[in-house]
Formats: C-alpha cells, sequence, structure tokens
C-alpha cells in the first residue's frame, strides 16, 4: 500500500529484506543493527573484529535466513518484489504527482484511490483485512469503463450498469489504469 499512497514513499534499510529488530538492544538501537548482506561473518556488514552493534544472529530473522545475496537469487523473494514495486511506481506518476480522492467502496476495510494527472486516471483498491473481499465501483467517465490491472491480466470492463465487481484476497490489492494502455499518446503537458 505505501507504493500506492500520495507523496514519496519512505522505506528504511532492511524493509526491502524483511530484516527484523534486535529487541533486546536499547532504545532506538534496536532498529539500527547492521545490515544483513549475506551469510558471511558479521552478515557480510564488515570485517572487524567487532562492530558497535551486532548483526542479528539468532531466530528466523537471523541473517543466515534473511539477507540480501540471497534474496536476490530468489525471483519470489521479497527483495525482488519490492524492486518490482519500485519500478511499477516509477512508471505510474499519477501516484506521487496526480489529484487524488478516496472512492466509497461499500466497505469500510477496503481502500481505494482514485488519482488524475494530466488527462490520465489511475486507481489503486486495497483490502485490509483477512478475508476475501468482494466491492463494486461505479466509476465515471469514458476512462471509468475499462480498467487495465498493471500486474496482470485481470482487466476489468463496467457491466451495464457502469459497475466494476473486484474481488481481493486477503490483504490483497489490486492496480489499474483506467480507460486503456494509450495514457503516453493521452497525458497532456498541465
Amino acid at each position: 500500500m505505501l507504493f500506492s499512497l500520495p507523496g514519496t514513499p519512505v522505506l528504511r534499510y532492511g524493509d526491502e529484506i524483511g530484516m527484523g529488530d534486535d529487541l533486546c538492544l536499547p532504545e532506538r538501537n534496536c532498529a539500527r543493527t547492521p545490515m544483513q548482506w549475506s551469510t558471511e561473518p558479521n552478515a557480510g556488514f564488515s570485517r572487524a573484529d567487532r562492530l558497535p552493534l551486532p548483526v542479528i544472529a539468532q531466530g528466523p530473522f537471523g541473517y543466515q535466513r534473511v539477507n540480501a545475496a540471497e534474496q536476490r537469487r530468489d525471483n519470489k523473494s521479497l527483495l525482488n518484489w519490492t524492486e518490482r514495486m519500485i519500478r511499477m511506481r516509477k512508471e505510474v506518476p499519477e501516484f506521487g504527482w496526480g489529484d487524488f480522492e478516496a472512492l466509497d467502496t461499500g466497505n469500510a476495510a477496503v481502500l481505494a484511490l482514485h488519482y488524475t494527472w494530466r488527462n490520465n486516471e489511475v486507481l489503486a483498491v486495497h483490502n485490509l483485512i483477512d478475508q476475501v473481499v468482494e466491492i463494486e465501483l461505479q466509476l465515471k467517465g469514458e476512462a471509468g469503463k475499462k480498467l487495465v490491472s498493471l500486474f496482470d491480466h485481470a482487466h476489468s470492463e463496467a457491466d451495464r450498469r457502469g459497475r466494476h465487481r473486484l474481488i481481493l484476497e486477503p490483504y490483497g490489492y489490486l492496480w489499474y489504469r483506467m480507460g486503456g494502455l494509450g495514457y503516453l499518446l493521452d497525458r497532456s503537458d498541465t
């Protein structure tokens, strides 16, 4: 959801690999442990005998399990997913630059944001609960009749009443370019 909100998304180092915190350390130091680059000693962060803060070495977030080198090799890793999301965010300037409005989804657990920028429109829909959710959206204008998925081939055409029936997996999300893929041709200068 972070990548589809207005403004600039902010990630702290380690977020892109799902790095944990060392809650045994005092105050903010728990979130300032060395970056986990690899399975090498000191998580590949340094060859020093002693570091100012210890690496996370035990448990499910230990550097042997969670590190950038291993995730880079796994196409389904959090690191590779994050890289794809950053790339997608860059390809959809409406998120960062556009005007937006929250749409009524009829379900308090579903957030739908409609963006417009330079004659183009994008829709981001997020399910915030751990259950499958089905919603119907009525979108305005000609662009609202056709939704082109930005992630797969699950496009949506409005029914005769002009409504889209969307099904979201638990904590799922759908991002659509509204009106089709001619957005570069449709983009205005202002």
